[in-house]
């Protein structure tokens, strides 16, 4: 065994609990911790990061069955041994429906205690070697509705495989009700997919703004760590729009994927080189996109149809019926 196992003991029972710790540790290995207030189980799970978790299922002040939603919010998939002296079906059928993994009845041989924990520590262990890795994705965009316009389906679909999303927008953009709108409609559209926004008040059209723009991303960059990055592509008549992704190319040299979307500027200069398909995700998509431009007139780049034609424009590159354009300016990996 390259690591040994790692095991929370949530008991009460002094007597128990050092009896279930010394069986795991001495014939096993195991490391375990033991926690006897359930006030703490939340504490013990995040320090330790178990493979499983054994807990009784009558704690002062809470079942052990209500133990489980507390373990798994914390930690997501552990598996969890329930144990109980009251040998009953109603007690192994409701453990069971709380989604324990096994029922086990007090005193537990010590041959039974190894074979559960190490046949569900490796289960735990194989299926998190072969889950999908989360991907920490960063969106940049000039102005409010730039980034939702370029990839707002593809973000969508990122957080619903569970990744981290954070859309970062670099000015206030020149619509009515300045710095707060921006505020507003742009947590609104990220709000739409559970994504964070940051919003910076930078001055794109002022000499050398690249420079600056640049230290604000690599901010930010450091902070998140990001996985994938999505920007302005340099094909693109606004001058906005390509002091930001000259910015971001300097700003993101570490990070493995980096891919340029089209804006509503693009020029015919753009050439993707990845299509994907965001099938299923088109309404959400015309969800952010009715968050912005709340005031005043409506640009037409943000009407459905547009946005609809246009992801149906691109998937006669792809697959499916919808599509987002992306060129491809960086890949160590296939994360998009």
């Amino acid at each position: 065994m390259s690591e040994p196992y790692r095991v929370v003991v949530v008991e009460d029972d002094f007597d128990v609990a050092m009896y279930t710790k010394t069986v795991l540790e001495k014939r096993i290995g195991c490391q375990v911790v033991t926690v006897s207030d359930p006030r703490r189980v939340r504490e013990a799970v995040a320090q330790l990061k178990p493979d499983v978790v054994i807990t009784d299922i009558e704690m002062p002040g809470v079942s052990g069955l209500d133990l489980i939603s507390v373990i798994r919010e914390e930690q997501p998939g552990t598996p969890v041994i329930v144990m109980t002296a009251h040998v009953s079906v109603d007690y192994a059928v409701t453990a069971l429906r709380n989604q324990a993994n096994e029922f086990l009845t007090k005193p537990v041989p010590s041959a039974d205690l190894v074979e559960h924990v190490t046949r569900l520590a490796e289960e735990s262990r194989l299926g998190a070697r072969n889950a999908p890795v989360r991907q920490v994705v960063l969106a940049i965009g000039a102005h409010p509705d730039d980034v939702e316009i370029g990839v707002g389906g593809i973000l969508a679909a990122h957080r619903a495989a569970g990744d981290e999303v954070t859309v970062l927008t670099l000015s206030r953009g020149a619509r009515e009700g300045g710095i707060r709108a921006a505020w507003n409609e742009g947590s609104a559209a990220a709000g739409r997919i559970g994504a964070r926004l940051v919003l910076e008040d930078c001055d794109l059209a002022q000499t050398g703004s690249s420079d600056q723009v640049a230290v604000t991303i690599k901010r930010l960059v450091a902070e998140l760590d990001p996985t994938v990055v999505y920007v302005h592509s340099n094909n693109d008549r606004n001058l906005d729009h390509r002091a930001v992704h000259d910015a971001a190319v300097v700003a993101t040299g570490n990070v493995r994927t980096v891919a340029g979307y089209q804006s509503s500027t693009a020029t015919v200069e753009f050439r993707p080189n990845r299509f994907v398909s965001i099938d299923g995700f088109t309404d959400v998509k015309l969800e952010m996109l009715a968050c912005f431009a709340t005031q005043g007139d409506r640009p037409p780049y943000l009407e459905p149809g547009f946005a609809l034609a246009t992801a149906r424009y691109w998937s006669r590159y792809g697959q499916g019926r919808s599509c987002e354009p992306l060129e491809i300016l960086r890949e160590s990996s296939d994360v998009v």
